[in-house]
């Protein structure tokens, strides 16, 4: 069966912009693929000037909210390295059914590969106030180096907003120029069958976790 895979372009998050980003991401491709009825519900995003929808269901949302604070619980245990969050859609096909077993398998038709690169939390000093440096540029005037540091988190952030507008919209491309591989729609689903998966503290290469369970009859962790 094919299954069309998309790697979603980086993002440099900080730790405490984890949850929004995922969020965002997650319930726009969840949107795009939702199928029959839904409620749509306009988010604004509080960190960022992005507008964008989620299905209106509160199971969704619940279930999406418990594999981001996974994801949180992970990173916080490997802090500075690169993750992926990835999330896959699949049919259930029944393999061999027999008098004593009836095994189902799941064929992939979709990934989604959600690429984030958390760098450190910046400590916030408490307590004491530490004076700021004062530094002396060529021209001879003098720059606090707390107004160049509120400077560089406001530029990072914009860079940040931009990139996260070009995954939205990456999202959009894909969806409306990959339509072939999508399966036939079953009548009164409401959304394709699909999981979330994210690193596990045995995971050494996620990448190649991920290939093997394609490989295994085996079952990966599912959110469904």
């Amino acid at each position: 069966m094919n299954c069309e895979v998309c790697q979603l372009k980086e993002l440099e998050v900080e730790h405490f912009e984890i949850r929004e980003v995922l969020r965002c991401i997650l319930h726009t491709i969840v949107f795009h693929r939702a199928l029959g009825l839904v409620r749509p519900k306009v988010i604004d995003l509080e960190l960022f000037d992005i507008t964008y929808v989620q299905c209106g269901d509160g199971e969704l949302e619940k279930k999406i909210d418990e594999k981001i604070e996974q994801f949180i619980s992970w990173v916080e245990k490997h802090p500075n390295k690169k993750s992926q969050v990835c999330i896959s859609f699949y049919e259930v096909k029944n393999k061999h059914p027999s008098w004593f077993t009836n095994k189902t398998e799941r064929l992939y038709w979709e990934q989604w590969y959600i690429n984030l690169n958390v760098s450190q939390q910046q400590k916030v000093h408490s307590g004491k106030s530490h004076p700021s440096k004062i530094v002396v540029d060529p021209g001879g005037s003098t720059v606090d180096s707390a107004e160049n540091s509120l400077e560089e988190r406001s530029n990072r952030r914009a860079a940040l907003e931009s990139s996260l507008r070009e995954v939205l919209f990456q999202i959009i491309k894909f969806v409306n120029e990959k339509k072939d591989h999508v399966p036939p729609i079953s009548d009164g689903v409401v959304y394709f069958p699909y999981e979330i998966t994210i690193p596990s503290s045995s995971d050494s290469a996620f990448g190649m976790d991920m290939i093997k369970r394609m490989l295994q009859t085996g079952h990966p962790t599912m959110l469904s």
